[in-house]
């Protein structure tokens, strides 16, 4: 992997990883593009996903310091319900994780056509929260807080959005627009951590056996690390102002345009 491919990659992991697009999808293409396959996709994928969880916790830190603050006060306060939520939402994610992951990576051989066939599921998924008008709640329920998770988990098919679904989840349940950016972005963070250290045990993490060289490794984790702080800010201010409805019409067309080239 030249540095160029991992600076465009880095960039794409960044951006897509929070905007309702599909980062696994886009990161697939890419590659498929750069004609990048084997072990060394796994280990810089492995890279730019500890890129976009730190690009989280940076934009996202006070959140997080109030959630963790709250949290060990060891009382029944607003933010240990908020964190047992986010714990309940990653039930069915761990469930996937540790019983389907060998199943799931075996659908990222399958070719472009299910990516862009999930990318118009995405983008349904965004027209519909956009019309829908449901009654509106004050705070996400734990039941939503599953529910959401389930849509979470249903995400690990590439060129299905996790934040698209999420956020489209909870929106179809009622749930605020300002809410939802963010429990979506710190639903996943453990989620993403752990897949991370699951490939590690495995061995999934090679960076002197992928081929990769170290500047490549570097530069696309920077890369998506920038462009994972911009787009984070981003798409939050996007939700807020209920904007979604432009990301479902890229998904459309990017889902249309990527079966046509799959099928040439």
């Amino acid at each position: 992997m030249e540095w160029f491919e991992a600076l465009v990659l880095g960039l794409i992991q960044g951006f897509t990883e929070y905007l309702p697009v599909s980062s696994s999808g886009h990161l697939a293409i890419g590659e498929a593009l750069f004609g990048l396959e084997g072990d060394s996709n796994l280990t810089f994928a492995i890279a730019v996903h500890a890129a976009t969880v730190l690009s989280t916790i940076v934009v996202l830190w006070k959140e997080i310091e109030w959630l963790v603050k709250g949290f060990f006060k060891f009382q029944w306060n607003e933010e240990t319900r908020y964190v047992v939520d986010i714990f309940v939402s990653m039930i069915p994610i761990a469930i996937v994780g540790f019983f389907l992951k060998d199943y799931v990576e075996t659908l990222f051989v399958g070719g472009l056509t299910l990516i862009g066939c999930m990318l118009l599921v995405t983008a349904a998924l965004l027209i519909f929260s956009y019309y829908a008008k449901p009654r509106q709640k004050e705070k996400i329920s734990m039941k939503d807080a599953f529910i959401i998770g389930v849509s979470q988990a249903c995400a690990v098919l590439p060129g299905l959005s996790r934040s698209g679904t999420t956020i489209a989840t909870g929106l179809l349940l009622g749930n605020k627009k300002e809410n939802m950016a963010q429990f979506s972005f710190l639903m996943v963070l453990i989620p993403i951590l752990g897949e991370a250290l699951l490939d590690l045990m495995k061995g999934g993490f090679s960076p002197a056996e992928s081929g990769i060289p170290a500047l490549s490794l570097i530069i696309g984790f920077v890369a998506a690390f920038v462009s994972g702080c911009i787009a984070c800010k981003w798409m939050i201010g996007i939700v807020k102002r209920g904007k979604l409805i432009w990301f479902a019409v890229y998904c459309a067309i990017a889902g249309t345009v990527t079966i046509v080239l799959s099928l040439i």
